[in-house]
């Protein structure tokens, strides 16, 4: 059985911590800029699919379309001290490495459930410079389940944050671009979960490549 995020108590500590630390960081250190704020419904079920250049990217992102978006992680992250107050209150739910992708499914069901859009990185991991090569159909397998539309979001910048062998961010610049909501899948086939996975990547795509 699931643990129960606690959902109010949950989003309390959200956004408390959003507006204390994250937002007052994106906007005075990393200069961001949003486009397409406006697509992002404010309500019901979502699922949130962007690319991935950075660890910073899901605070980036959840701040960005302005309501709480749950991430998963790695369930060796929340044995890390400081770490793993920092990613619970900024949404994670635990995966198991090696774990079927219906532990993951349920997971994010759960936290739809509790008010929380979901963010799934369309590619699973990160790339060098934040391009999607290889989509895979997770996000739209929850979409499809969970009945929620789909928000594309393409994340600028964030690949320059961190150097190698560097902890310290760098004030790189960083623009988020919000595209069309899109329907949810009517179904479960691999055909149209194949499709509608390979549209999103496409926008996602355009969206950054317009860069600053």
């Amino acid at each position: 059985m699931i643990k129960s995020r606690e959902p109010l108590i949950s989003l309390a500590l959200y956004h408390a911590f959003k507006w204390s630390v994250v937002s007052p960081m994106l906007h005075t250190y990393f200069r961001i800029q949003i486009h397409g704020a406006e697509n992002v419904p404010q309500s019901g079920p979502l699922v949130v699919v962007s690319n991935h250049a950075s660890y910073f990217d899901p605070p980036i992102v959840s701040n960005c379309v302005r309501r709480p978006v749950a991430y998963m992680a790695k369930e060796e992250l929340f044995g890390v001290p400081i770490l793993a107050q920092v990613i619970k209150l900024y949404g994670a739910y635990p995966v198991s490495r090696g774990t079927a992708d219906r532990t993951a499914i349920r997971s994010a069901l759960e936290c739809i459930e509790n008010g929380w859009a979901v963010g799934v990185f369309l590619e699973g991991t990160r790339t060098p410079d934040g391009k999607i090569t290889d989509p895979k159909r997770g996000a739209l397998l929850l979409a499809a389940k969970a009945k929620a539309p789909i928000l594309p979001v393409s994340v600028w910048g964030s690949e320059g944050i961190l150097q190698k062998g560097s902890a310290i961010p760098r004030a790189v610049p960083i623009t988020v671009r919000i595209g069309k909501l899109i329907d949810a899948p009517s179904s479960t086939h691999k055909e149209e979960l194949q499709n509608l996975t390979l549209k999103c990547a496409t926008i996602i795509n355009e969206m950054h490549d317009l860069g600053r």
